[in-house]
């Protein structure tokens, strides 16, 4: 039986604000899901609400894995649990090397009950296992090598969040706006390595506001975002639609979100 990412009537604010005002979404193993919506419209506060950033307070509603409740865990518990999340702007870290922070990341969600301090997974296992995804992904062997994200690229650093994915292998991947700021060749192998990865164990849920990612990651849904609520839910012909058209018909379709959405934008402008 597949796993189930359940939302339900979720309400995230940050500070006094309200971002996200009732989602609710289903995303089970083997599915791909995208969600699209205009700049300010809460994607993003999604996306880091399931992972349990302390910056966004749910205020009332419920996110659950195979009926396990996440919101009294912690980031790293999720992450046990099957949640991973590829940022839009991935951190750097001077002096760990990759190869050492994916064997620390992979014996912590591995081994759930690992202590710290413990023994990580055996080394040779390790490269085993590093070398043979590098190999199948076409990353260089030499990437393991470097600093996490130190000096890397905007291709390379969404290629590392790739090998990650690759390496954790989570129930339910989120991918941020992994698109934003690549040239078309770097979204091309972004899109072909998640497009390996996908599959009957794992569910994703592409963040974007384009369709270029979903060119190899074809979406059984696609959900649009207005004012902090899901107000449409299609297949990929609605993210073609939305790359081609965007989002008036759906301002339209839905008058009372986007003029909250409005009121929004112009308070934050305001400020």
């Amino acid at each position: 039986m597949s796993s189930l990412l359940k939302i339900e009537d979720l309400h995230v604010s940050v500070g006094e604000t309200e971002i996200l005002k009732g989602v609710n979404l289903e995303i089970r193993q083997g599915e791909i899901h995208a969600l699209m919506g205009p700049n300010g419209s809460g994607k993003s506060t999604l996306a880091y609400a399931l992972v349990g950033h302390p910056k966004y307070e749910i205020t009332s509603g419920s996110i659950s894995i195979d009926g396990t409740d996440v919101l009294d865990l912690d980031p790293a518990e999720r992450a046990r649990l099957g949640m991973f999340l590829a940022f839009q702007y991935p951190v750097t870290i001077p002096g760990v090397k990759v190869a050492d922070f994916l064997r620390h990341a992979i014996s912590n969600v591995r081994n759930p009950d690992r202590k710290e301090g413990e023994e990580l997974m055996p080394m040779r296992e390790f490269r085993t296992e590093l070398r043979s995804t590098m190999q199948e992904l076409n990353i260089d062997a030499e990437f393991a090598r470097r600093y996490l994200n130190d000096g890397f690229s905007g291709g390379e650093k969404k290629r590392m969040e790739i090998l990650q994915l690759a390496m954790l292998k989570p129930k339910f991947a989120i991918l941020d706006e992994t698109d934003s700021g690549l040239d078309s060749d770097a979204v091309r192998v972004v899109s072909e390595g998640l497009s390996k990865l996908s599959g009957p164990h794992m569910g994703v849920l592409i963040i974007t506001h384009h369709e270029r990612l979903l060119e190899y990651n074809v979406p059984q849904f696609t959900h649009v975002m207005l004012a902090g609520r899901i107000v449409e839910t299609g297949d990929a012909s609605l993210a073609h639609d939305l790359h081609n058209n965007g989002y008036a018909g759906v301002r339209e379709r839905h008058p009372e979100a986007a003029a909250e959405e409005d009121a929004a934008q112009e308070e934050t402008t305001s400020v």
